[in-house]
């Protein structure tokens, strides 16, 4: 049974993330950036994919979320906002620009309800995602990497178990283990992070 006391509680992750951007605002730290880079742009992909965006818009958005978490990080400050809900409103923002660019461009009828963006849901609600992300986050690195990599390819890149049997040259049925024993830990971790 794992000892409770070496995992990082969910505080002293979100502590050590704005403590990264810190960083990459006062510094450009690159190693930094990378450790913020590789664990939000997944995130915010999925985020930006639940708000409707087409895969590949979702990728260019991510992309030029995470630039401009680089660019701004200076005026980053962690008395006001934790990493997370400072970046998701970077990125809530840029969806909501890159809607209104699309919108003037194909000079639809502003007025119409069903162009109008998804209101944005209040601070403590952002605050709660952001935490359940990170459980999330916390729960997936206790996976074993096979599981990770097909747990990854099943649920963000959307793969079928097949596909993810062919671009892994695994047999399905090793494919289809994985991630049933996955979701079987990921299950009681969650349980026990709760």
């Amino acid at each position: 049974m794992t000892d409770m006391t070496d995992r990082p509680t969910l505080s002293d992750a979100a502590r050590e993330m704005s403590a990264l951007l810190v960083r990459v605002g006062q510094t450009h730290d690159r190693a930094a950036f990378r450790v913020v880079f590789d664990h939000f742009a997944p995130r915010i992909r999925a985020f930006l994919l639940q708000r409707r965006l087409a895969p590949a818009q979702a990728d260019d958005l991510t992309q030029d979320v995470m630039l401009a978490v680089w660019r701004r990080a200076a005026s980053y400050d962690p008395a006001k906002a934790a990493a997370s809900t400072w970046i998701y409103t970077i990125a809530r923002n840029q969806h909501i620009d890159q809607f209104r660019k699309a919108q003037r461009a194909s000079k639809m009828d502003e007025t119409d309800p069903s162009l109008q963006p998804v209101p944005m849901p209040a601070a403590d609600l952002l605050f709660e995602q952001a935490e359940s992300a990170e459980t999330v986050g916390a729960a997936l690195e206790s996976l074993s990497a096979d599981q990770r990599e097909v747990v990854a390819m099943a649920f963000n890149e959307g793969l079928s178990h097949s596909e993810i049997s062919e671009r892994l040259n695994v047999p399905l049925g090793t494919v289809k283990s994985r991630i049933r024993l996955a979701m079987s830990k990921l299950k009681t971790t969650l349980g026990e992070l709760e």
